[in-house]
């Protein structure tokens, strides 16, 4: 088991987190944690952005006052 220490809104704290036997085949990147205090259950998770790239884009050159 994976053995992480989070913050616990339950417990008001941080407190030693334990991902259980995951039955999806995570092994121990499971994203499903149990608090090993009160048992409380969370779920990390990542959130994947695309990257802009601005720098990329072209800029129209600034016109001159005549």
């Amino acid at each position: 088991m994976s053995h992480r220490e989070l913050y616990c809104d339950v417990c008001e704290g941080v407190a030693l987190f334990e991902a259980p036997p995951c039955v999806d085949g995570h092994g121990t990147d499971c994203p499903e944690l149990i608090c090993t205090d009160c048992g409380a259950a969370v779920v990390v998770g990542v959130i994947a952005l695309p990257v802009t790239r601005l720098a990329d884009r072209r800029r129209q050159p600034a016109r001159r006052a005549a």
